[in-house]
């Protein structure tokens, strides 16, 4: 068995990271209060989020209402909590939002941006034999159920002429897939950024294939409709998703520092941190919530609903709210460039 192992000087870091992302998913925090006023948005978040960059772009200065954060392990319990109402709005990928709807859970998508998928790869180590998707054929794949990554993998074999069932797939959270991957117990690993960036600059392993062209790069913004219905929550709503699509647009000007500043908040190496934001989320756009997204994250949940991982068919539509559209572009409009 091959012993593939972190340097421990960026394992102990990562550890923050997989423990925000990928560990007890059930677990949330408060993190304090932004603002002033009457009127508070409870608004959940993951570690090195919306507040983080919200923070470094200035964009929480002179609110005029407070913004409550409560830090999430991952995308799904945000979701729950958004659903019992605990929390207003929080942001998520493509992919937990088609799990929710298909549970039937009392959420809106009310804002979206459109990035290039390639942080969201299938890894393998520098030393395999395998040199593309279809080599994948009876592989072992670590991956996390229910999330991006799954969709990405599922959507790649798709692309390669494979399903599923053609290979074995490992349901592992990222901080156990890590160890699989790492010491040789898997095969591959299909992942995200910044695991894929952490990997690559670790060398402990290589790109097999990424989510370009498979994937639709979508990350959204999630609502109560309890909240919408607030006249003065959707309001603060608004303000809030305008702040943080001018907080999107001043990291593309601003990688070094926004890259500092996610790593002291995350805890991941500077170097990874860089990497990650070079390839993936100085790329975003804000994009309307329109008839594209919805048809896009309609195949998400029809693909999931086939591999009976949803257990009934899911209209998206009745799932959107696209009052904060306003002049946004079309979801379809092309990222911006990498590594700029």
């Amino acid at each position: 068995m091959r012993r593939r192992l972190v340097p421990a000087a960026l394992l102990l870091p990562l550890a923050l990271l997989l423990t925000a992302c990928g560990g007890d998913s059930s677990a949330s925090t408060g993190s304090g209060t932004d603002g002033k006023g009457s009127l508070t948005l409870n608004v959940g978040d993951q570690k090195g989020g919306s507040e983080a960059i919200l923070r470094a772009a200035g964009e929480l200065d002179d609110l005029d209402y407070k913004i409550k954060w409560s830090t999430f392990t991952s995308g799904p319990p945000l979701l729950e909590a958004v659903n019992a109402k605990a929390v207003d709005i929080g942001g998520v990928g493509n992919t937990p939002p088609v799990f929710a709807a298909g549970a039937g859970s009392k959420i809106k998508v009310v804002a979206a941006w459109h990035g290039n998928s390639k942080g969201e790869a299938i890894l393998v180590p520098d030393d395999s034999k395998l040199k593309k998707t279809t080599d994948l054929k009876g592989k072992s794949v670590a991956v996390a159920q229910g999330s991006s990554a799954h969709y990405q993998l599922v959507a790649s074999l798709k692309d390669a002429g494979l399903s599923i069932s053609d290979i074995k797939v490992k349901y592992l959270q990222p901080a156990d897939a890590l160890a699989a991957f790492t010491s040789g117990q898997v095969d591959a690993w299909a992942v995200w950024d910044p695991y894929t960036s952490q990997i690559l600059q670790a060398k402990q392993g290589r790109i097999l294939t990424t989510g370009e062209g498979v994937v639709n790069g979508i990350n959204v913004q999630v609502a109560a409709p309890s909240a919408l219905a607030d006249k003065d929550k959707a309001a603060a709503i608004k303000d809030y998703l305008e702040r943080l699509r001018r907080a999107t647009e001043w990291v593309y000007d601003h990688q070094e520092e926004w890259a500092k500043v996610w790593a002291k908040d995350t805890g991941l190496p500077y170097d990874v941190a860089l990497a990650s934001v070079k390839r993936t989320n100085s790329t975003r756009v804000a994009v309307a919530v329109d008839k594209p997204l919805i048809a896009s994250e309609q195949a998400i949940a029809d693909t999931f609903t086939e591999l009976k991982l949803i257990p009934k068919k899911v209209d998206f539509a009745e799932f959107v709210d696209p009052r904060y559209n306003g002049g946004l572009p079309a979801s379809t409009t092309a990222p911006r460039a990498a590594g700029n």
